[in-house]
């Protein structure tokens, strides 16, 4: 899957952090310790280097010694104060207090108590920090489990337990299956359970919302490999294969959406491949970037999308009809 803009910037910010506390880091080292390629770690700091303060002259960018890249070493000599301690203003601060409390809310009775001190005591801090705006902050976490559901979901992770789900998917069809859970995971304004589906041998996302039943079996779970994207929802390898290709007014779509490549054009244009399975998804996909979509590939699938539309628009002809006979 594509790399998504913001996970860069988050890791781009870290390795300067991570490079002022240590003098000299191996580029293999470092790729190992972000998870990333050797070849990823130069292209970071290629892009690090054009990176800075207002200004953007040579002494306002962030800086590296070049000889010491040239040997596989890369030595941070200028971070430009990015490793300074970072002062929230009140916006930001009820922000992180309304993460933390949809954070507790979503994972409630399935974190260890060491972590569940971290979430208690951050929050505890910034609520102090921020003071009576803290107050105001109401969060409501509608993940749409049901009840009996999600205390199965909660037991199930408290206890390393298998589940038996019945699940309805993205094309309606109800499945049975048997899945160790990882963890839940909360997405937008939806909630997620992460699974190893012993079914599809593989790691899932299932939507709690569509979890009609689920049964706590009296067997352990056990460890699976799990890939590093594994928090993001991602449509499985049968979904048909969808290539658009769009104008660069559309690059939030690689952004926001599952996508598994992105091929940048040389007019500013861009291709993004993506797995379908709920053809529903496609089409509304389609109808909000209309504007800027050049290509569709296969291409049947646009005549459907253009056939939509036009039985839309003839949907809303009777009303205009009748707005008119009253003008």
């Amino acid at each position: 899957m594509a790399e998504r803009a913001s996970d860069r910037v988050l890791r781009l910010l870290g390795m300067v952090a991570y490079l002022a506390r240590h003098e000299g880091v191996r580029v293999d080292e470092l790729a190992r310790q972000f998870g990333v390629t050797p070849q990823q770690v130069v292209r970071d700091v290629e892009t690090l280097w054009l990176t800075g303060t207002p200004g953007y002259l040579p002494y306002d960018l962030i800086d590296f010694d070049v000889t010491s890249l040239e040997e596989g070493v890369v030595r941070l000599t200028e971070s430009r104060n990015m490793t300074r301690p970072l002062r929230l203003g009140a916006r930001e601060g009820l922000a992180l207090v309304a993460a933390l409390r949809a954070l507790q809310a979503a994972l409630e009775g399935t974190l260890d108590d060491e972590r569940a001190q971290v979430v208690s005591s951050a929050l505890t801090k910034l609520s102090a920090a921020t003071g009576e705006l803290a107050g105001a902050v109401d969060v409501e976490l509608a993940v749409g489990a049901r009840p009996e559901v999600a205390a199965a979901l909660t037991r199930a992770l408290r206890l390393d337990r298998r589940l038996h789900l019945r699940y309805v998917d993205a094309s309606d069809a109800v499945t049975e299956r048997d899945v160790d859970p990882v963890r839940l995971v909360a997405e937008a304004d939806r909630g997620y359970l992460l699974a190893w589906c012993r079914a599809a041998d593989g790691e899932r996302l299932f939507r709690v919302d569509r979890i009609v039943a689920a049964e706590v079996l009296d067997v352990p779970t056990e460890l699976h490999p799990l890939s590093e994207s594994s928090d993001r929802f991602a449509p499985g390898p049968d979904g048909e294969l969808v290539t658009l290709h769009l104008a660069s007014q559309g690059r939030w779509v690689a952004e926001s959406s599952p996508v598994e490549d992105v091929r940048n054009l040389e007019d500013g244009s861009f291709e993004v491949d993506l797995r379908v399975v709920s053809p529903a998804w496609l089409r509304h996909l389609l109808t909000q970037v209309a504007g800027v979509v050049i290509d569709v590939r296969p291409a049947g699938l646009a005549v459907d999308v253009a056939q939509t539309a036009r039985d839309a628009l003839a949907a809303y002809g009777p009303l205009a009809d009748a707005e008119a006979g009253r003008g």
